[in-house]
């Protein structure tokens, strides 16, 4: 569910008309809705209600400072993986001990960052990385809080681009060595342990391959706790996907993922930490762009938009759906044609979608990009030297521009011609 509606043949942000926010920011932009961001934390809060549990939401769908802040106060934890995260969640104000640090390539100068910041633990993905956050850790006289982030070869059945826990995937700790490196973390006086992460993918929807990656954590909390360790956390990731094409089935629902995680670990008297970032941010999303021309080509037609794949890069990179619709509310049973959405960068890979039936549209029409919350704004940049473009947070009747739109001259500023050209 989602708060973006047709009221009065006009598709609104809760109760803000979009042409009205495109009026005042220009085309294209992205617009959040407090409510939905809000009914999806609670969502994930609620399902595992009973369990000592925190909620981190995973940063790298959607960093903006008031998502993240909005999230925050409302009780969320937050998952970073750059110390560029680390920093946007502390100047949103989230305290360091509902931050957790993940990634697989943290460097000295983060685990300093996070060290003095403050940190609920890192989730260590290798030997190397643990040695490294060791030194760190009593060279500043500390101990870094850690969960060793095991790779229990559980295929997602996501896409092969997000998926995380196979053995031949660059992320976490086989398996099988896991007790051994954990025997080590034990040994060194700069490692305090306190649980196991886990992260098999993106994208889920279906729960058996969680159900078969946290079978294995179980196990293995049972076993490090033989070994004399103090598992007080498992940090089971996120990964639970959200319905991009609506004609599609839906994705099970975060109950139904809850009541998995209760099942599987009820009895083993730990704290569960989730990552979700897509299921919370994804719908609560679009990107509204505008039609600058409809192009007739030899065999198909073309709606070429103002927005383009350095604003939206997930069709380009994973061949992704998103469903896009027009503003103006089409009348029931109007006419539909195919076109290729297309937008106006130099490369045959800004294709947003192809043959896609949508009414007829013409030059000036406003269409929505539908689940656009996660992993759109994130992962945009300037190619073209087009600047990156605006983000709204909408709440009942009203909007903010979160992170304006930059000038020409803004973007030129960022770079230095030497005095010897």
């Amino acid at each position: 569910m989602d708060h973006f509606l047709y009221r009065g043949g006009v598709l609104h942000a809760e109760d803000v008309a979009l042409p009205e926010i495109a009026a005042a920011v220009g085309t294209p932009f992205y617009v959040y809705s407090a409510a939905t961001l809000t009914r999806h934390f609670r969502l994930f809060d609620e399902a595992l209600e009973g369990l000592d549990h925190l909620v981190c939401f995973a940063m790298k769908s959607n960093s903006n400072l008031a998502v993240i802040k909005l999230l925050g106060d409302l009780g969320a934890g937050m998952d970073v993986v750059s110390g560029g995260e680390y920093a946007r969640a502390r100047a949103a104000g989230i305290p360091g001990s509902r931050i957790v640090f993940s990634g697989v390539g943290k460097t000295a100068d983060e685990m300093r960052q996070a060290l003095t910041g403050g940190v609920r633990q890192f989730n260590v993905e290798s030997e190397p990385e643990l040695y490294r956050l060791d030194a760190v850790a009593r060279e500043m006289g500390r101990r870094a809080p850690i969960a060793l982030r095991v790779n229990p070869d559980v295929d997602a059945r996501t896409h092969e681009k997000i998926s995380t826990g196979r053995k031949e995937d660059k992320f976490g700790i086989p398996l099988a060595r896991a007790r051994a490196v954990y025997a080590v973390a034990a040994e060194l006086s700069g490692i305090e342990v306190v649980g196991v992460d886990v992260h098999i993918g993106s994208q889920l929807t279906d729960l058996q391959p969680f159900a078969a990656a946290y079978a294995k954590v179980a196990d293995l909390v049972v076993a490090l706790r033989d070994d004399g360790h103090d598992i007080r956390r498992v940090d089971l990731g996120g990964g639970l996907g959200i319905p991009y094409e609506r004609s599609n089935a839906a994705p099970p629902l975060p109950t139904d993922y809850g009541a998995m995680v209760r099942e599987i670990f009820a009895d083993l008297d730990v704290e569960v930490e989730i990552e979700p970032g897509r299921l919370i941010s994804g719908n609560a999303g679009l990107l509204v762009s505008q039609v600058i021309y409809v192009k007739s080509g030899e065999d198909r037609d073309f709606l070429i938009l103002d927005a383009a794949m350095n604003d939206l890069i997930r069709p380009a990179m994973y061949g992704a759906w998103h469903d896009i619709v027009p503003v103006a509310e089409p009348a029931a049973g109007s006419d539909r044609r195919p076109y290729d959405v297309v937008g106006p960068v130099c490369e045959s890979g800004d294709t947003f979608a192809k043959s896609r039936p949508l009414p007829p549209l013409d030059e000036g029409d406003l269409v929505a990009f539908r689940s656009a919350g996660a992993y759109g704004a994130v992962m945009a940049s300037e190619y073209n030297s087009r600047p990156l473009i605006p983000e709204v947070l909408v709440r009942d009747d009203h909007f903010a521009v979160i992170r304006p739109r930059p000038t020409f001259d803004e973007m030129l500023s960022r770079d230095t011609i030497p005095d010897w050209l």
